[in-house]
């Protein structure tokens, strides 16, 4: 792919005070859509301010995987850049993120590993992400080095392989894959479809200001829920001659695919 459109979907729940610090940043050649918490009003007006340019998008329902999934819905891009609002994100890294995918991946996952680094993630949560990194090599067959990181990008033509809920269901209620297990989701059923992945080495720097939303326990608890599902859920597709899973599909994650 030569010259990819790119779009840069930034969810954002009162993340007001990061943002002003994070949009000026982001090159204004791509298309930015940051989406609004729900409840949280006051994004718009700022961010017609700091990127006029920018569209804002309302969440329909509540967590990161709905937002990321209306983020999604309402980019134009070829390339779909997943970039966090709390500043731990560099800007400066994207070009590296669409170079995969115009390179031929059809997602680049970004790692804290191999070659990349963290200023912000506790022992805690470095234990706890590598148990879970290690354990879905296991259960899918691949080599990621780092599961639980948000900085990542995807070639449009991947959504439908990926599935996610419906941002504007007809009952409105919760879904799973809604919350901060959008990563797992996405990376697991990436593998599952067997495209290829590029893994791209981030520095993850902290947080500008506030406090996190994310839970080590609580959130790590929904991501090891998230495998088991999926791991049932490819089983399931496996049986019924899923199309994503037929034999001509080359698994291009599982031994020689092009990460590092």
């Amino acid at each position: 792919m030569s010259d990819p459109s790119v779009s840069v979907i930034v969810p954002s729940l009162d993340e007001a005070q990061n943002l002003e610090a994070v949009l000026p940043r982001i090159p204004a050649q791509y298309e930015l859509i940051v989406v609004e918490g729900a409840r949280f009003h006051r994004t718009t007006s700022l961010v017609q301010r700091l990127r006029p340019d920018a569209h804002v998008v309302e969440q329909t329902r509540y967590g990161k995987g709905n937002a990321m999934a209306c983020g999604f819905a309402a980019a134009s891009g070829d390339v779909l850049v997943m970039f966090d609002a709390d500043g731990s994100a560099d800007a400066a890294e994207i070009p590296r993120f669409v170079s995969a995918i115009a390179d031929g991946a059809m997602f680049a996952k970004g790692t804290r590993s191999r070659g990349g680094g963290s200023d912000d993630i506790t022992q805690l949560r470095r234990a706890g992400n590598l148990g879970l990194t290690l354990l879905t090599n296991i259960l899918f067959g691949v080599r990621y080095s780092d599961l639980c990181y948000g900085f990542n990008a995807l070639h449009r033509d991947l959504l439908p392989v990926l599935d996610l809920p419906d941002p504007h269901p007809v009952d409105g209620g919760p879904k799973w894959g809604d919350g901060f297990e959008i990563e797992t989701l996405i990376n697991v059923r990436v593998a599952v479809a067997g495209v290829p992945v590029r893994e791209v080495p981030s520095h993850e720097r902290r947080r500008l200001h506030g406090v996190s939303n994310l839970n080590a326990w609580r959130d790590g608890r929904r991501v090891l829920s998230t495998l088991l599902r999926e791991r049932r859920r490819a089983g399931a597709n496996l049986a019924a001659s899923d199309p994503l899973r037929r034999a001509d599909v080359p698994l291009a994650v599982r031994g020689q695919h092009p990460m590092p």
